[in-house]
């Protein structure tokens, strides 16, 4: 049993925290919305009054939160976290955020000798629901070997890109060319919508066709293909398109700081602002193909 503190209990974050408690960990878990705190407490954690409350005496620290700004804003500053965490606590951010802000952390984290990890994940709601999680770290050998044990029991596979910030910069490369595929996929459907083809047939043909992806088979984009996709219960829950556009300027930054090309991560980072400016910001992503609908 691990003592364990996992701020941030979203979509993605609340299922990792449960599965952490149903594995027996001792979880002390904290969000600013008290309602996301209720499911955890159920699969047996214990609720925190604050962020500072939770890393009380903890040997784990995991936070799971939606931009660069919050994370600097919970570790860094003369209230952040890293002033005061338990001597010898590992750090593990599963956010997705600029890797210069996961490096920056990190320095922080070592200049008061304590070990971090950035570690985003891919595999969404339900991945983090049935604990089958990807993890894609950045940060010492020795650090991920020690979390190792707590990745685990929230996921099923464990990618250690290099040193701190790496797993970020792989984290943008899978979202971008994630965003670009469903915004693909669901253009190719509209246009055989519009000839009178079926899109559950067309869908079923192209997922055991050379456009097979995780589009066409898990998170189809078009109501009624597949009954478990956000797209089928009026694009609710999933990750949302807001959160899509985020990572799409995110991978933009990096691209530009190091001269890369990203033509198509950035149209498809312009097609998720147009959804989102539609109105459909807080939807899930694969929401997009509602810009190719013929009405």
């Amino acid at each position: 049993m691990t003592r364990i503190a996992f701020i941030g209990l979203g979509n993605m974050g609340g299922p990792m925290a449960a599965n952490l408690a149903k594995a027996g960990h001792a979880v002390r878990a904290f969000d600013l919305n008290t309602d996301a705190i209720a499911p955890v407490v159920q699969a047996g954690a214990t609720a925190a009054a604050s962020a500072a409350d939770a890393v009380v005496e903890a040997e784990v620290v995991i936070s799971m939160l939606p931009a660069s700004r919050h994370v600097e804003g919970l570790y860094l500053g003369d209230d952040g976290l890293m002033a005061t965490l338990p001597a010898g606590a590992l750090v593990i951010d599963c956010s997705t955020i600029a890797p210069a802000s996961a490096q920056k952390v990190a320095a922080a984290a070592q200049a008061r000798g304590l070990q971090m990890i950035d570690a985003p994940v891919s595999g969404g709601t339900a991945g983090a629901q049935a604990g089958t999680l990807t993890f894609i770290v950045g940060g010492s050998a020795d650090a991920l070997e020690r979390a190792r044990p707590v990745l685990e029991a929230m996921g099923k596979n464990i990618f250690h890109m290099g040193e701190a910030g790496a797993g970020q910069v792989a984290k943008l490369c899978n979202n971008m060319a994630l965003g670009v595929i469903m915004a693909a996929t669901g253009e190719a459907i509209a246009l055989g919508a519009a000839h009178g083809l079926d899109p559950k047939v067309l869908s079923q043909m192209m997922a055991v066709s050379t456009s097979r992806s995780w589009a066409t088979e898990v998170c189809n984009p078009w109501p009624g293909v597949l009954e478990n996709a956000p797209a089928s219960r009026g694009y609710t829950g999933g990750f949302g398109n807001d959160l899509m556009l985020k990572d799409l300027g995110l991978a933009a930054e990096a691209a530009m700081g190091t001269g890369a090309a990203v033509p198509l991560g950035e149209l498809a980072r312009n097609l998720y602002a147009m959804n989102s400016q539609a109105g459909n910001g807080g939807l899930d992503f694969s929401s997009v193909v509602t810009l190719l609908q013929r009405r």
